[in-house]
């Protein structure tokens, strides 16, 4: 499965979250990729809206991992892995544990702990365009091992 989206506006974020959201039922993995300011939070919260999540979302930057309930036992976890220095204070933080816990598990910058990444994840890279709102966003499901 493969989506690609030209986000024109924020309005047209839930349009955006609504097509991302299925992907979820293929790997529980989402990992946005995109330098800082594209938009990675900002979709992640939407993603949350519409997941019915009550809780507030905002970056994990200094606790690396948040968690967010849902309705009816289901939680969500948001990683941003920017302030890692050393792979080894991603297994100081139990990371098997959030992402085979079978609960969607949305990482920002992904690339600092690729090698840790599930063999079958959602990819999405944002990139900014046009305006100061245009954004060009890809998602595909990875397997590495098809």
């Amino acid at each position: 499965m493969k989506l690609t989206y030209h986000l024109k506006a924020k309005s047209q974020l839930p349009e955006l979250a609504q097509a991302l959201i299925p992907m979820l039922a293929e790997a529980k993995i989402m990992a946005f990729y995109g330098e800082m300011g594209a938009g990675k939070t900002t979709l992640i919260k939407e993603i949350c809206r519409q997941l019915n999540i009550m809780d507030e979302v905002s970056s994990p930057s200094f606790s690396i991992v948040n968690e967010y309930a849902g309705d009816q036992d289901f939680v969500v976890y948001h990683f941003d892995f920017y302030r890692i220095n050393q792979i080894r204070e991603v297994f100081d933080i139990g990371y098997e544990n959030y992402f085979y816990s079978g609960y969607p598990c949305l990482l920002e910058w992904p690339e600092k702990i690729e090698e840790l990444l599930p063999e079958k994840y959602v990819k999405v890279s944002i990139t900014l365009a046009g305006t100061k709102e245009e954004r060009n966003v890809e998602a595909e499901v990875i397997h590495a091992n098809p």
